[in-house]
């Protein structure tokens, strides 16, 4: 029996079209994932770190399943570390809210091996997805970059050969 939980989730802004908000406060995303994992431990399998959103793959301890409360630390560390320019509904107002992030986030248990692979796929290949980069080793804020350091990943995985489309 494994000893920890594999969860992969999906974290969006609110506001999605024409906004760099999480790259360019890059470091301030960094800071408060590691506060949060500093007192609520998990371990990071893949993470990828998008203009206006982000996925990860994230390891919890045995009999830990405070997913929730992690995501939300998160989300509350990343919006006090940066400036408050967004625009807010009187909704969000009235509650205190920011308005940075989409109240909601997507989770998915990993079932299996086969499912932790394709996900973490996924991770990895989602800057090639949304046309931010032609390869996925040229997208810094990636874990991909790790698992090639490990071996995992060869440095141009997913990338483009040029040499396979030399005919003469």
């Amino acid at each position: 029996m494994a000893s920890w939980r594999d969860l992969f989730f999906t974290i969006n802004l609110l506001q999605r079209k024409d906004n760099d908000l999480l790259t360019r406060h890059i470091q301030q995303l960094k800071d408060a994932i590691k506060t949060v994992k500093t007192n609520h431990p998990f371990n990071i399998h893949g993470w990828v770190v998008l203009p206006e959103h982000m996925h990860c793959l994230i390891e919890l301890p045995e009999n830990d399943i405070g997913y929730a409360t992690r995501i939300r630390l998160i989300k509350i560390g990343f919006s006090k570390a940066i400036p408050k320019t967004e625009r807010r509904s009187d909704v969000r107002i009235k509650r205190g809210e920011r308005g940075i992030w989409q109240r909601r986030y997507w989770e998915h248990l990993i079932r299996d091996e086969a499912d932790f692979q394709a996900h973490l796929h996924y991770i990895h290949y989602n800057p090639v997805k949304h046309g931010w980069v032609k390869q996925v080793k040229d997208w810094p804020y990636s874990t991909f970059h790790r698992w090639v350091e490990r071996g995992v990943y060869p440095v141009n995985w997913a990338g483009v050969d040029e040499d396979l489309y030399d005919f003469e």
